[in-house]
């Protein structure tokens, strides 16, 4: 998977030809006007052992976004706000988006994956895989792959060492969306947890 064995001068250039022709796959996430997925994320820690979630995700253009897991969990966004409401808990927290995509990158990748550039280096990992390696310190080298056109997982190894693997199952793309969808859905009872809200 790793090109460990080519010369520096040897990356060098696949990069400059990956820049010049980068996957199907990856040229869709910039310009699909909606991909909607169900999706699996699964977790492998030496503290919590292997976890896995599920549930559906709509992304859209001008940084909006919703992802719901299976069971309650909700995050939204607008294109301005993050909002993640818990029903478990009756809480919910928000965040400006800009600040969101500073305290967590990958965020970047779902939001404004035009932005990716400015924070990793493409490189070429194997058939239909990019590794995305980071610009700065604070953020986890990335191995994206594709199929049939479009994105289909992500892998990193996050803060707590982690290993995670984030799959979309069946991604479709569209051309419009109900702009409903990226509101935040309260539950009754439910209270802001986020400072000064």
């Amino acid at each position: 998977m790793k090109p460990a064995t080519l010369s520096p001068m040897l990356l060098g250039i696949a990069s400059l030809v990956l820049s010049a022709a980068e996957p199907d796959w990856w040229l869709a996430l910039h310009r699909a006007p909606v991909l909607e997925s169900r999706f699996r994320q699964d977790s492998e820690s030496l503290v919590f052992g292997k976890l896995s979630r599920q549930g559906s995700l709509i992304l859209a253009r001008g940084g909006r976004l919703r992802v719901a897991y299976d069971g309650g969990l909700t995050v939204t966004c607008d294109g301005r706000q993050v909002v993640q409401v818990d029903p478990d808990t009756r809480t919910a927290q928000r965040m400006l988006l800009a600040e969101a995509q500073r305290e967590f990158p990958l965020l970047n990748l779902l939001t404004d994956p035009a932005r990716i550039r400015a924070l990793y280096l493409l490189e070429a990992a194997g058939k239909d895989a990019l590794k995305l390696v980071p610009r700065g310190a604070g953020l986890p080298p990335l191995v994206a792959r594709g199929r049939q056109g479009l994105l289909r997982s992500l892998e990193w190894t996050d803060a707590t060492g982690a290993q995670q693997t984030f799959e979309l199952l069946g991604p479709q793309v569209h051309g419009s969306v109900d702009a409903k969808l990226f509101k935040p859905v309260l539950p009754i009872g439910t209270r802001w947890a986020t400072p000064n809200d």
